[in-house]
C-alpha cells in the first residue's frame, strides 16, 4: 500500500514563497509520475505540475515561470517550489503518484495567499 504525506503548506503574503514536499511510501518505482494539483475553494481540482521519473516537466499555463517541480528518487519524495505566489494560488494542494494501473492521492495541505 503506498502512503503519500505532504507538508510544507501555509499562509503567506502575495509576493511570497513556499515549497511543499510530499514523501512517498510503499512500492513506489521511479518510473511513475508524480505530481501536484490543486483544488481552490468552490472550483474543481486541477494540475499544477508533473514530472517522469526521467525529470520531464509539464506545468500549469498559470503556475508557468513561478513554480518549479523536482523529485528525489532515491527517497521517493516530490517537491513544489512556489514562488511569487498570488492570492488565486490558494487552494488545497494533493500530491499525486501515477502508474500505468495506479494512481494514488495524498490528502492535502493548505495554501493560502493572503495579506
Amino acid at each position: 500500500q503506498v502512503q503519500l504525506v505532504e507538508s510544507g503548506g501555509g499562509l503567506v503574503q502575495p509576493g511570497g514563497s513556499l515549497r511543499l514536499s510530499c514523501a512517498a511510501s510503499g512500492s513506489i518505482q521511479s518510473s511513475m509520475v508524480m505530481g501536484w494539483y490543486r483544488q481552490a475553494p468552490g472550483k474543481e481540482r486541477e494540475l499544477a505540475a508533473t514530472i517522469t521519473g526521467s525529470g520531464s516537466r509539464n506545468y500549469a499555463d498559470s503556475v508557468k515561470g513561478r513554480f518549479t517541480i523536482s523529485r528525489d528518487n532515491a527517497k521517493n519524495t516530490v517537491f513544489l517550489q512556489m514562488n511569487s505566489l498570488k492570492p488565486e494560488d490558494t487552494a488545497v494542494y494533493y500530491c499525486n503518484v501515477r502508474g500505468r494501473i495506479v494512481n494514488y492521492w495524498g490528502k492535502g495541505t493548505l495554501v493560502t495567499v493572503s495579506s
